[in-house]
């Protein structure tokens, strides 16, 4: 598989299948948002057993990632214990700025209600240097509550969770 967005195609996400790793392998967020989600094999090299992978498709072909946590709060005291999250969100840079991201925020409540039935919550923090981010998250239907996490390796982090139920 190679990495071809010369049109729109419909953006769906799906578990990490070992067949897209070639291609995931090259996919890398723009350098100064690298801090905020890393990169493809940074974020793939997670050897947690509470993580699982999924990956973002546009048309087919992977053009980012995502990892659920269902040992979130691990330290974390914002979210309830037994927490799940929302980690290593990462879009390679030659498929951001089409609606790519938006659209897989707005998928994302059927696929994580499908993909974990019974989840009826899921937490993730976005930095505050990162705004776009913000905004799509809350464009999918995240809460932002005003409470930031001080924990992050790059700085202060909003808080927020999505509803499921």
């Amino acid at each position: 598989m190679s990495l071809d967005l010369t049109g729109a195609a419909p953006v769906t996400l799906a578990p990490l299948d070992p067949a897209h790793l070639p291609v995931l392998r090259g996919l890398a967020p723009h350098p100064e948002q690298v801090q905020f989600s890393g990169s493809a094999t940074t974020i793939l090299a997670d050897p947690r057993e509470s993580v699982a992978f999924h990956v973002i498709l546009s048309g087919g072909v992977p053009v980012g990632l995502f990892k659920t946590d269902s040992d979130y709060e691990d330290g974390r005291h914002f979210a309830e214990a037994g927490a799940w999250g929302l980690r290593g969100v990462m879009i390679d840079a030659r498929a951001q700025g089409r609606g790519i991201g938006r659209a897989a925020f707005v998928a994302l409540p059927s696929y994580l209600r499908r993909s974990h039935p019974g989840l009826r919550r899921i937490w993730l923090t976005v930095n505050c240097r990162n705004p776009a981010a913000r905004r799509i998250y809350l464009r999918g239907g995240w809460i932002d509550d005003g409470v930031l996490y001080h924990g992050g390796s790059a700085g202060p982090q909003h808080v927020m969770r999505l509803e499921l139920s």
